[in-house]
């Protein structure tokens, strides 16, 4: 893989302007595409900084930019050929920045990126996908609890999305073939597939609440029901082993409306081989009314809870 590695040559002549559907990127075709997408690890390694995360997680990505505007090839074309193990493989590439190359390669925009900026649009990043409009990501996002491309697979998998008028089998199929390639989907073994405890979540959910009732967390504005511009949002990037996490309560259409912005806390994982999106709420009603419990797993919390 090192001899995929070269100095990028000089005097390049610059190439003409992206489409708007890839927006900020160049044509795939060479040393500017690679150094567009250097440039956005370049900011996330820089808003990591900012936002007081692990020192070893800021340099990680600053090495990855460096070891993009050092490949012989585009990226993309890697992708293409090899998925995301390619992309693995890379000298200074690790699966998480795989990740986040695959999804600027893919589609020009990366949900980390546009979280800790603080202008991730949910509905925008669901509406990329042929097929969903405006008014179907909103029921996705309303009613489905959908935020990330990788939400939508997995209800497309486990049967949440036929539950929705208008998701027939056709569309559904669709909807899992764009999926497969725009996410360059390699399935690991089950063995590395495991999720994290709801006990070390709902641990992350304690640390982030704490912290931001104590104002000991820097703070976000974000783009999303913000029209004061006002800096907010508390944003916690913590660690729990290998796995590393975001923290941030929801800003959501949904969150605002229902009056819990400061409730519910929305926690992104990073770091391990599954990444990941958990909800923590507390319980309105129920066995655990009260008490924190990660949405969806409510039975594992229940047991937690010895109850």
């Amino acid at each position: 893989m090192l001899s995929r590695m070269a100095e990028p040559p000089a005097n390049r002549t610059r190439q003409p302007d992206p489409p708007a559907a890839r927006r900020s990127l160049p044509p795939a075709g060479g040393d500017q595409l690679n150094a567009a997408i250097a440039g956005k690890l370049d900011e996330v390694a820089a808003l990591l900084d900012e936002q007081g995360a692990n020192p070893f997680r800021v340099r990680a990505y600053r090495r990855g930019a460096n070891a993009l505007r050092r490949l012989g090839e585009p990226a993309s074309h890697i992708l293409d050929a090899e998925g995301l193990d390619g992309l693995e493989r890379l000298p200074g590439i690790g699966i998480t920045l795989a990740r986040t190359i695959r999804d600027i390669v893919r589609f020009g925009y990366s949900p980390m990126l546009a979280r800790m900026r603080g202008d991730l649009d949910p509905l925008r990043l669901l509406g990329t996908v042929p097929g969903i409009g405006k008014r179907l990501a909103g029921r996705l996002h309303d009613e489905l609890g959908l935020d990330t491309l990788e939400d939508l697979e997995a209800a497309a998998g486990d049967g949440r999305l036929e539950t929705l008028a208008g998701f027939g089998p056709k569309r559904l199929a669709g909807i899992r073939a764009v999926l497969a390639q725009r996410l360059g989907r390699v399935r690991r073994p089950r063995s590395e597939e495991r999720p994290p405890s709801v006990a070390e979540l709902l641990d992350v959910d304690r640390e982030y609440r704490e912290k931001a009732a104590a104002d000991r967390l820097p703070r976000i504005a974000p783009k999303r029901f913000n029209p004061d511009g006002q800096r907010w949002l508390p944003v916690l990037h913590t660690a729990r082993g290998a796995r590393h996490y975001t923290a941030l309560f929801s800003n959501t259409e949904r969150a605002h409306r229902l009056g819990t912005t400061r409730d519910w806390v929305v926690i992104y994982g990073d770091g391990d081989r599954t990444g990941g999106q958990w909800t923590v709420v507390t319980a309105p009603v129920g066995p655990q009314a009260g008490r924190r419990v990660v949405r969806g797993r409510e039975a594992e919390c229940e047991r937690l809870y010895g109850r």
